[in-house]
């Protein structure tokens, strides 16, 4: 598996430290940021999913932990917007470069507003993708929010 993803070349070019970690993706896994916890041997609310979304019909990212669930009345009120949906996946592989399981907020092809769950800054380390199904980066919360140029809100439901 390739080490160099544009979220990895992404998080160099900023000098921010992480760590890699491989684990064997699982495709029909209901919740592919749950089934990466356990692959990992971390808890889940070390791993952000990346979500892509639209608010009042602009693309925008998400990041929260693995265990929890979006709000769309928080994620449209983080944007100050009226209404939120989740992007359809094809959508979200246009504006990203990424396929759908290894969606990364870092080195996004199209830059979008991003949003990090406020809770995630808690933790002293959480897992990120890194761009590529069976990839995970491991970052400091706060390098991560700098890196994807997100702000912190309560999202989750």
């Amino acid at each position: 598996m390739p080490k160099t993803t544009p979220a990895t070349l992404a998080l160099r070019k900023f000098g921010i430290a992480f760590k890699l970690h491989t684990y064997v993706y699982d495709s029909n896994a209901e919740s592919i940021g749950l089934q990466a916890a356990e692959a990992l041997g971390v808890e889940p609310c070390r791993v952000l999913k990346t979500l892509m979304a639209e608010v009042d019909d602009r693309p925008v990212c998400v990041v929260l932990p693995a265990d929890c669930e979006v709000s769309m009345k928080k994620l449209a009120t983080a944007f100050a917007g009226k209404t939120a949906t989740m992007m359809r996946p094809a959508d979200a592989e246009r504006i990203t470069g990424y396929h759908v399981g290894g969606i990364s907020p870092f080195g996004q092809k199209k830059r979008v507003p991003v949003a990090i769950e406020r809770t995630a800054l808690n933790n002293t380390t959480v897992f990120v993708n890194g761009g590529q199904r069976g990839l995970q980066i491991e970052i400091d919360p706060h390098d991560a929010t700098i890196a994807a140029g997100a702000v912190a809100h309560a999202l989750t439901a």
